[in-house]
């Protein structure tokens, strides 16, 4: 357990991805929830699937992110001729040494930007489900560990679908959240030609936070409380999606798993060391709807999966202070003040 003495180590973490968070938002305007929501699936120990129409800067977040922080950075284009071996890596036969050797691929960095993800064929996509889930790459019997911290940031156009190959479920699955930048509002377009109009804000870009520095961030994070009463909320949330009529396709216990890491990240983002109902109320639908898969009904009805979640939030009670439940609260309203907080000794303080 990571402990604290006073509050300025807190104040110094917190200092830190607020730093990251100004120099991505100086990059991309007008979208600071986008931006909050990158930092914590980083935090988080997830992966992010950035995905919308072409031209609204999801190349352009993944790269701010990536180069606001001193860390190692991969960028793959994903094209149908792309191979497997071109992101693990492949042993090749050394003449001289008479022996294999190891060329490791794009996957081994630290922050790894896949471009378009669906224009690869499955079988290369197939190629991250280990390095997503387990942090390592397997090549012929030997076992290679990724870098620390890792995370893969993935963009796609879900409009124009000739060419691509639509990511499977479990690929889906191995991504924490999914986030959709949308249309910049007129006065952030506007600033947006002043500021991209000549060079690109990304040339002037500096790291403002080293690898280090994330690893801190991320072993603070896995010491925020958590209750067993937002605990079992957030149970109860995914387990909903499994037998609502809508769906045909709920969320897996990996889901609940991501929903509760990013509800801790939230709350360490927000200077807090315990996590509230609202962490997870705020995230359930970036980190759910990617998930689930509409029924054929709900499809005729343009029922959408974020349409789902919002309405299981609304029908899941929420848990009290003093063990009961209270009738679900408005999503990032403060359900009465709930008391999560974890008892600690005197002196100590954990984020």
């Amino acid at each position: 357990m990571t402990t604290y003495d006073d509050r300025a180590s807190l104040t110094d973490l917190t200092t830190t991805a607020e730093r990251v968070r100004r120099s991505v938002e100086g990059v991309i305007e007008g979208k600071p929830e986008v931006v909050r929501l990158s930092l914590t699936v980083l935090l988080a120990e997830g992966h992010l699937l950035i995905e919308d129409v072409p031209g609204v800067g999801k190349t352009m977040l993944a790269k701010a992110l990536a180069r606001s922080i001193d860390c190692s950075v991969r960028r793959i284009q994903f094209t149908p001729d792309l191979l497997p071996s071109d992101i693990t890596g492949v042993s090749i036969f050394d003449q001289q040494r008479r022996d294999f050797e190891f060329k490791p691929g794009a996957i081994f960095a630290q922050i790894v930007i896949g471009d378009e993800i669906n224009r690869a064929s499955p079988k290369t996509q197939s190629a991250l489900l280990e390095s997503m889930e387990e942090r390592q790459v397997t090549i012929d019997g030997h076992s290679y560990e990724l870098p620390d911290p890792f995370m893969v940031v993935a963009t796609q156009n879900p409009v124009e679908m000739e060419g691509t190959y639509p990511l499977p479920e479990a690929q889906r699955d191995r991504f924490m959240a999914r986030v959709s930048i949308g249309y910049p509002s007129p006065e952030a377009e506007l600033q947006m030609l002043d500021v991209h109009g000549g060079l690109s804000p990304l040339d002037d870009l500096q790291p403002v936070a080293h690898a280090h520095d994330i690893v801190k961030l991320i072993d603070a994070v896995r010491t925020v409380h958590v209750a067993d009463a937002v605990r079992r909320y957030a149970v109860e949330l995914v387990g909903a999606t499994r037998s609502h009529p809508d769906l045909r396709l709920g969320a897996s216990p990996r889901a609940t798993l991501h929903l509760l890491r990013a509800a801790k990240a939230s709350a360490a983002l927000s200077g807090r060391d315990y996590a509230l109902p609202d962490d997870v109320q705020a995230l359930a639908t970036p980190v759910l709807a990617h998930r689930l898969l509409p029924t054929a009904q709900a499809q005729l009805n343009r029922r959408t999966a974020e349409q789902v979640v919002l309405e299981i939030i609304q029908r899941t009670p929420v848990p009290t202070s003093a063990g009961g439940t209270a009738p679900p609260a408005p999503v990032g309203q403060e359900p009465g003040r709930p008391l999560y907080h974890h008892q600690q000794q005197p002196g100590a303080r954990r984020l």
